[in-house]
């Protein structure tokens, strides 16, 4: 039965006693009929007057809360209820209602702000941007997407992948392609989303290419920059020795300790060609270094086989029965580099190196402790070609931090916290 209708019903329910009671005492008693007939007629239209008050004041203010609920469901906001007071049930839902508009009114803008700012960054950003739906369909596109296929995006929402012609860059990779937009390389990354419960894959397309060639570019400058030093730190004393060596054998007469500065300037000749030599040999090294061929490797055994090679300073071993998945013969000079230098550094105090390992959650820690001085600066510990020592190369550390990045894992080197000297902390 209808609201309304139970509302009439209950009414009139509630007032057929009245109305019964008042007919019997009109109608039994003696009174004339005119009276009786006035009675009924007084009777019927306040039953009925009192039936649509009721019918009025409870159906109307529903009304009025239905069509409040409907605006906002069709996110109209600018429908307010009157008489919201808080001294009565429907005046204090009245005043909820209202509250609820304003606060969704607030979000919906908010919302809208947010979705315009999201549009402007993404037509302003220079990476390509899809995101495809649940179905594989194109739904969002930016401009610099647009550049890539050289398509409106009127004429591209919708497809497919495979349509558009990126179907197979499904993985997160770099590839050199061509496409209608541009040629060069591009970083390709993938992710999903989820909008309305409903799985989203988003694909972002990045040109690396200019990055990569200023990089390139920088990274000549450096090596031409490091190869110039080093070039003239070995020639410029060459040549000056030699121009004093042919001076001295051109003259009428040679002084008596000629032989003498003769062979002196030859020693320091084949000194600064030793060092250079040994520097374009160190160079070659760091640009062979070769991609890691990774298997199962034995911790301990490779631990026990560099510190036999060490025999200068007393070496101490501490670690579990751990296996690794890594190149072992890189490995070996990673940390044939790291107890040679901390050897080094014991020496000049007397002191010991220690190799610890251990797992720690999803890695194994390697660490190599000495019992030197310390380090005064890291600034610089991984610069190539940067060194403290007179014969040192400067390649060891950052060859051994190469190494390590090279596996997924990490390098460092710091004073100790727990006593004098250094570590160096291997995570694999």
């Amino acid at each position: 039965m209808p609201y309304e209708r139970k509302i009439i019903l209950i009414a009139a329910g509630a007032l057929t006693p009245v109305v019964i009671t008042a007919l019997l005492l009109a109608f039994l008693g003696d009174f004339p009929a005119k009276v009786q007939w006035t009675v009924l007629a007084v009777i019927t239209v306040s039953v009925l007057a009192v039936t649509f008050y009721l019918h009025e004041n409870l159906v109307y203010p529903l009304r009025t809360l239905s069509n409040l609920i409907t605006a906002l469901r069709e996110e109209d906001y600018s429908l307010r209820a009157r008489h919201t007071k808080r001294d009565d049930a429907l005046g204090e839902a009245m005043v909820e209602l209202n509250a609820l508009a304003t606060l969704m009114e607030s979000r919906k803008l908010e919302a809208v702000e947010a979705a315009a700012l999201l549009r402007g960054v993404l037509e302003q950003i220079d990476v390509a941007i899809f995101t495809f739906d649940d179905q594989g369909k194109l739904r969002l596109v930016n401009r610099a997407a647009e550049r890539l296929l050289a398509q409106p995006a009127e004429r591209i929402i919708g497809l497919t992948a495979s349509q558009l012609g990126i179907g197979d860059l499904s993985q997160d990779a770099t590839v050199d392609r061509t496409f209608p937009g541009g040629t060069g390389r591009w970083d390709v990354r993938q992710s999903t989303f989820r909008e309305r419960g409903v799985p989203h894959r988003m694909l972002v397309i990045a040109d690396i290419t200019r990055a990569l060639r200023e990089e390139e570019v920088e990274a000549w400058r450096r090596i031409v920059r490091v190869l110039g030093h080093e070039l003239n730190n070995s020639l410029a004393p060459i040549k000056s020795i030699a121009a004093s060596l042919e001076r001295l054998v051109t003259r009428e007469e040679l002084p008596d300790d000629w032989r003498d500065d003769l062979a002196r300037g030859m020693r320091v000749i084949g000194t600064r060609t030793e060092a250079l030599t040994r520097f374009t040999r160190a160079y070659a090294q760091l640009a062979r270094l070769p991609e890691p061929r990774k298997r199962d490797v034995r911790l301990r055994d490779l631990v026990q086989r560099i510190a036999a090679l060490e025999t200068r300073v007393p070496v101490s071993l501490a670690g579990p029965e751990l296996v690794v998945r890594a190149d072992e013969d890189q490995l070996e000079q990673l940390l044939i580099n790291l107890v040679k230098n901390a050897a080094d550094a014991s020496l000049e105090t007397g002191g010991n190196v220690t190799i610890e390992w251990r797992r720690a959650h999803d890695a194994v820690v390697i660490c190599v402790a000495d019992e030197g001085r310390g380090i005064s600066g890291t600034a610089n510990l991984f610069v190539p070609f940067f060194t403290t020592k007179p014969q040192g190369s400067g390649i060891g550390l950052f060859l051994s931090r190469q190494i390590a990045e090279a596996h997924g894992g990490t390098l460092s080197l710091e004073n100790r916290a727990d006593g004098r000297g250094a570590i160096a902390t291997l995570r694999l």
